[in-house]
């Protein structure tokens, strides 16, 4: 059997970081009852509609988008594991708004403090996860400017870990989506916590251990089938927000919506937003990931030849009805000399969509 060589593709044009652009607004036939609001398809970074998406707003709690952005790329590095116990600091515990009720000194595993944050959106459990990995908050929100600045997100400037309302804290639609697209695209298992509905977590204190309900403050949840997640948040100042995230037809939706004056107008707005993205909109796919796409000579190996496959799909985000007009060009090496592995590049794949690059591996 002849070995594979992947050819490696990058899964879409629009990639999240800070040099690459992201596609031009398709469509704004809507408008919606928000201060700014965008909607994004997760898969290629193509944005369907757009209003205000760079006005500098407030966010609330849709902030620990990016504090659980950091997690999980602690947990990633394998600098942080699941099931680590961190100590709850007085600063911590002290936090007002949402919160868990954690106490000074309280030990909770990252794992139940990561499913407050994205269920209860515990203030105190963010500020937790933050101290723990940075040091200090201060350290950590430095971490979390930083890790903006390499996705791209000009409109951003973090102050706290939680949200909670604070002088020059603010981000806009269009990063909040970026940031969004970077969560559930690169980790698609925080899924697993997002959709949770009800769960529930052990306090264990000196005074002993008693069981805290966690209910999810996403109502999408039970009343929009696709929903997947992803962020609520409010205060006085940034109204009703959140980052919601949907699935249907293998085509993946955020909806962002920031300063809605009721959490009802908020919630019915998204739901209009998908609707919008999901009715108007498909994606056209690539070749398959392990398509064959031909041989390639093989120097001094056990073979003459090796099969070259593609790893992952390309696809691109169109309006339903408009004829698909995707072609791809390869250029692969002439040969390549043994020894090599599995996964060694051999060339690159190019798609075109009336006659524009639309992605490359």
């Amino acid at each position: 059997m002849l070995r594979k060589i992947l050819l490696s593709i990058f899964a879409s044009f629009y990639l999240v970081n800070t040099n690459m652009a992201f596609a031009s607004i398709l469509d704004n036939k809507i408008v919606v009852d928000a201060k700014a609001a965008m909607l994004m398809e997760a898969n290629t970074g193509g944005i369907i509609l757009a209003q205000n998406e760079n006005d500098k707003l407030a966010p609330a709690s849709v902030t620990k988008i990016m504090t659980i952005l950091l997690i999980y790329d602690k947990i990633a590095d394998q600098i942080l594991k699941w099931d680590d116990l961190v100590t709850v600091s007085d600063y911590a515990a002290s936090m007002g708004g949402s919160q868990i009720f954690l106490e000074p000194m309280e030990q909770m595993s990252v794992r139940d403090l990561t499913k407050s944050i994205i269920i209860a959106s515990g203030n105190d459990a963010a500020v937790a996860m933050a101290e723990h990995i940075g040091g200090s908050e201060e350290a950590f929100v430095a971490m979390m400017n930083e890790r903006a600045v390499e996705l791209g997100m000009k409109d951003t400037n973090f102050k706290n870990a939680c949200g909670l309302p604070a002088p020059e804290h603010v981000t806009s639609a269009h990063d909040i989506a970026i940031m969004s697209r970077e969560l559930i695209t690169k980790y698609p298992q925080v899924f697993e916590f997002t959709k949770i509905w009800m769960d529930t977590i052990v306090h264990n204190t000196v005074k002993g251990s008693k069981e805290f309900g966690l209910s999810n403050t996403n109502k999408l949840l039970k009343s929009y089938n696709a929903t997947t997640g992803l962020k609520t948040g409010s205060t006085d100042e940034a109204l009703y927000c959140i980052s919601a995230t949907a699935e249907k037809d293998g085509m993946s939706l955020i909806a962002v919506i920031l300063g809605s004056q009721t959490p009802q107008i908020r919630f019915s707005e998204a739901v209009k937003m998908f609707d919008f993205g999901f009715n108007n909109y498909v994606l056209e796919k690539g070749d398959e990931a392990g398509t064959k796409k031909g041989e390639v000579e093989v120097y001094k190996g056990s073979k003459d030849k090796v099969e070259i496959i593609v790893e992952r799909q390309v696809k691109n985000l169109i309006k339903k009805g408009k004829s698909s007009n995707l072609e791809s060009k390869i250029e692969v090496i002439d040969g390549i000399k043994a020894p090599f592995k599995s996964g060694f590049k051999v060339g690159e794949i190019t798609y075109y969509f009336d006659g524009e690059e639309v992605g490359r591996s």
